[in-house]
């Protein structure tokens, strides 16, 4: 399978889609993560079988999709409502097509905003590596609860300035921890051998991030509580931040419950419950300084919070699969692509090998 690129005009935006398969196909919908773009799944599609219909959008303000702005106010509303509009975009998908929806850390987020708010246009979701229902960061337990009320410690202000700078910059180094070239190698996967071929492909899309208040990052406030700082109300990082993405409650309330196959590494850095992007978390080895302790400020239990809320999927009538892959990372499309598209065909209901 190999894609073709197309532009659609779809909730107002002018956004990029990579498209394969034959329009009458299984349909699959591809959402990426942050700092990423569809482009990230081009590694996945040689091993899906033709019979799918597959259309993978650049989010706004990644890869050739406007840079339009992000509302953080709206959780991932923005992201959502784009990817919705391309449901019934001319040339894309069959009309009323319910899509199984794969989403990739941001993406599982949107991928579960999707769902709550068009709960008839979801077959089912594949969530890989996904955000918590609860946001990123500034919670403390599996029911979500804030460590502050403001959520301090979350949002654009948790990013490594350094890191924001590079990525502006288009930097392509690898000198140094925070260059875009070596976050991709340490924190996007386990081990970087499994970027094989792909890594230029794979650094450039991390290199068409919008920077800036509207998206990447986003804006900070200051926060009473430690370390000083909350979500502002513009950016991604703060759409992400539990101040404005909750959806838990929602999501188990959704009348209809497609089948949910979670997908994730034991090795991943970045979504787990001892995440080295969660600030709490880095607190607590001592390298983000003055922080209060577990009791006041606990790292987020973020694979706990989503099995949690799964469970209470399930129990409310729904089903759900966790896969749980060893010594992988961040990436399981990437880094074990066999057993991701064994889990998709499987939640798609197409026979392996077609």
């Amino acid at each position: 399978m190999r894609s073709e690129r197309r532009t659609v005009r779809a909730n107002g935006i002018v956004q990029a889609v990579r498209v394969a398969g034959p329009p009458d196909g299984v349909p699959v919908l591809l959402v990426h993560g942050n700092v990423s773009s569809a482009a990230f799944w081009e590694p996945l599609l040689p091993r899906l079988p033709e019979t799918l219909r597959v259309v993978a959008p650049d989010l706004r303000g990644y890869g050739d999709t406007d840079t339009a702005p992000v509302d953080a106010t709206r959780g991932l509303g923005d992201f959502a409502d784009d990817v919705a509009a391309l449901l019934d975009a001319p040339g894309l998908f069959a009309p009323g097509v319910r899509p199984v929806v794969v989403g990739h850390s941001l993406g599982g987020g949107v991928a579960m905003r999707l769902l709550v708010d068009h709960p008839d246009r979801v077959a089912g979701l594949l969530l890989e590596a996904p955000v918590s229902p609860y946001g990123f960061g500034g919670t403390r337990d599996l029911a979500g609860t804030p460590t502050t009320p403001d959520f301090a410690g979350t949002g654009a202000g948790t990013a490594n300035p350094d890191f924001v700078t590079r990525l502006a910059a288009r930097d392509r180094g690898a000198d140094g921890p925070t260059s875009p070239r070596a976050v991709l190698r340490s924190a996007y996967v386990a081990d970087p051998a499994s970027l094989g071929g792909n890594e230029e492909l794979l650094l450039e899309s991390m290199l068409t991030t919008a920077t800036g208040d509207d998206n990447y990052p986003g804006t900070a406030v200051a926060s009473a509580h430690w370390p000083g700082l909350a979500a502002g109300e513009r950016g991604v990082l703060n759409a992400l931040a539990p101040a404005h993405f909750r959806l838990a409650d929602e999501l188990v309330a959704v009348p209809a419950k497609p089948p949910v196959t979670w997908v994730r590494g034991d090795a991943d850095v970045i979504v787990s419950d001892t995440s080295l992007f969660d600030l709490a978390y880095l607190g607590s080895l001592g390298v983000v300084p003055g922080w209060p302790g577990a009791a006041d400020c606990p790292p987020q239990p973020m694979v706990g919070q989503t099995r949690a809320v799964l469970d209470r999927y399930a129990a409310a009538g729904g089903t759900y699969r966790e896969v749980v892959l060893p010594g992988c990372g961040h990436s399981p499309h990437l880094e074990r692509p066999a057993e991701f598209v064994a889990e998709l065909l499987a939640l798609a209901e197409v026979p392996s090998g077609v």
